[in-house]
């Protein structure tokens, strides 16, 4: 018996582990001909002291992620991915990718990197892979590196 995931979310937060999460969920994407969902989660509250210095620094920001979101989604598309859908949110990523978004696109795969760029929260609270791990409504694939390369 073959399972066939049909609803990927794959968590990209510009670390290298995450990218190669993301090549990951386009391989497993276009082996299933599943949907791929990219989410970015912008914590918001990493910035509260410097939003109250900079001006329209919340809206660079979503802006910022929309760009980064955007660049993703037409590299999946250009892969070959047909069925790509992005989601920028904002809040605590270990309660956002698998407690909402999770949920609302009927994933039943999670791909996400082992160690994102946010060292101090991973450092104070434990990271948002092992929390999605925990947490999650599907199976979930953590990405901990691009690997060795096999020789041909």
């Amino acid at each position: 018996m073959t399972f066939v995931y049909k609803q990927i979310l794959a968590a990209v937060d510009g670390s290298d582990e995450a990218k190669w999460a993301f090549q990951k969920a386009i391989e497993i994407a276009k082996r299933n001909n599943a949907g791929l969902h990219l989410i970015h989660v912008t914590d918001l509250r990493t910035y509260t002291t410097m939003t109250k210095r900079v001006p329209d620094l919340d809206d660079r920001i979503y802006d910022q992620g929309k760009e980064f979101l955007d660049r993703y989604r037409k590299e999946a598309e250009a892969a070959g991915v047909l069925k790509v859908n992005t989601i920028l949110a904002s809040g605590s990523p270990k309660t956002v990718i698998s407690r909402d978004y999770a949920k609302q696109v009927k994933a039943d795969l999670i791909v996400c990197g082992a160690q994102g760029l946010n060292a101090v929260e991973h450092f104070l609270m434990g990271s948002v892979s092992e929390h999605i791990v925990r947490s999650s409504p599907c199976d979930v694939l953590v990405v901990r590196g691009q690997g060795e390369k096999a020789e041909s």
